[in-house]
């Protein structure tokens, strides 16, 4: 059996019902999506900590002006990372965007699952008591700890406040984590596990050790005098990724279910494709095989052809392994791929590491519904090897009826979703 070709309880189709978002270019979907059309760049200089000249890197993509308040008691705030308190608004405005408050009524909590990815977790609260350990001993760790660190406690948290007792796990894969999440979700609905799930991810590591961590990798831009041209993805002069944060949520539901309680449909996720690149801790194979393995399993699965491709989200990182996507996306997508445009919303954003994937499927679904494509900003230096459509001339307006969203992870993780437009 072919992914393309599912049986029984797996040929239940699932839709986005709802979407949420807490980004650097906005706290909610309707700001994030209108800055994003209009190329508006979400880096700066960064404000958490006092990045001296130590820090090769001293700029991201924040979250300004968020309240965990809003969506959170004050109890909660205090015993939950930035990075829960990023997960439940961007769920609380998922399921307010779905025409709901927690469960539909009627409906059994064991239906409703979660999952939400994270690359790091709770690295905030890590720093913060492992600086109390050194300067007081073990006896001034906080109870919390654990609970705010560990990677799965935005997936626990989101369950316990909503009452939703269906599956529930976090996704760990690095910048793949919630586009697998996505995924997974799609495929439990898809085989009878639950009729509804929240998926998504958050992150949240603009952080002294994770900003020296990989500053060591050589990965960060250094373009510390223009923070918010750094992130300038398949440019020839892009010197590295700039850290973004913030969550991205969607509500998936089985289509069956969401036309029974009247559910206004968003989009509809027809494809996964997952796979490894088994070559590197951090560096992506030269022809990108992984990623090609990851597009082609996606596309098999929607039962779709490279020409039913409008746009391709790329990883798009503003890293040298931008020129091996391209090389994928051509490799899969052939003549077509010339046809198609290849944005990357990470010239706006950041890269939000774990939570990146929700927030591009998002993006892609707002094509989709809109026929309209955030331009890839930011663009300067023409890369013979990047000779594709990446929309750097600004926003553009094409009807758009699938869309691909690439997700790529330290350790040769791959995802790939593919979105198709809801025509009802």
């Amino acid at each position: 059996m072919t992914m393309g070709h599912v049986t029984g309880r797996e040929t239940r189709r699932v839709v986005v019902t709802g979407m949420g978002l807490v980004s650097p270019v906005g706290n909610d979907v309707p700001t994030s999506w209108q800055n994003m059309l209009a190329g508006k760049s979400g880096g700066g200089p960064v404000t958490q900590w006092e990045a001296t000249e130590a820090w090769a890197c001293r700029i991201g993509c924040e979250v300004k002006d968020f309240d965990p308040l809003d969506t959170m008691d004050r109890k909660d705030v205090k015993r939950h990372d930035r990075v829960s308190q990023f997960g439940v608004a961007a769920s609380a405005e998922a399921l307010a965007s779905a025409g709901l408050d927690g469960l539909p009524p009627g409906m059994d909590p064991k239906r409703f699952g979660v999952i939400f990815g994270t690359g790091i977790g709770g690295i905030k609260t890590f720093e913060e008591q492992h600086k109390r350990m050194l300067e007081g001993g073990p006896g001034r760790v906080s109870p919390f700890f654990i609970p705010m660190f560990i990677p799965d406690i935005t997936a626990g948290f989101i369950s316990m406040r909503w009452n939703l007792q269906g599956p529930n796990y976090a996704t760990v894969s690095a910048c793949a984590s919630s586009a697998h999440a996505i995924g997974d979700a799609m495929r439990h609905i898809r085989h009878g596990d639950a009729d509804m799930m929240i998926a998504g991810g958050s992150e949240a590591t603009i952080t002294p050790m994770t900003f020296a961590g990989f500053s060591a990798l050589k990965a960060m831009s250094t373009r510390n005098d223009d923070p918010e041209g750094a992130s300038r993805p398949f440019s020839g002069d892009r010197d590295g990724f700039v850290m973004g944060e913030g969550s991205g949520a969607v509500v998936l539901e089985a289509l069956e279910h969401a036309q029974a309680r009247g559910a206004n449909i968003l989009a509809e996720v027809v494809g996964y494709g997952l796979s490894a690149d088994a070559y590197h801790i951090t560096a992506p194979p030269p022809d990108g095989y992984g990623a090609q393995n990851a597009m082609r399993m996606a596309l098999e699965y929607a039962g779709a052809t490279n020409e039913d491709v409008g746009y391709v989200n790329a990883h798009g990182t503003s890293t040298m392994a931008d020129a091996i996507e391209t090389f994928a996306i051509k490799a899969v997508l052939g003549d077509h791929a010339y046809k198609t445009v290849v944005g990357s919303t990470k010239s706006m954003t950041g890269h939000l590491l774990g939570a990146a994937g929700a927030l591009e499927a998002i993006a892609c679904i707002q094509v989709c519904r809109t026929g309209k494509i955030p331009p890839t900003i930011n663009f300067s230096v023409p890369d013979p090897e990047c000779d594709l459509e990446y929309g750097h001339g600004g926003m553009i307006e094409r009807p758009v009826s699938l869309a691909l969203s690439n997700s790529f992870g330290f350790g040769g993780h791959n995802a790939c979703l593919a979105i198709r437009r809801w025509d009802g």
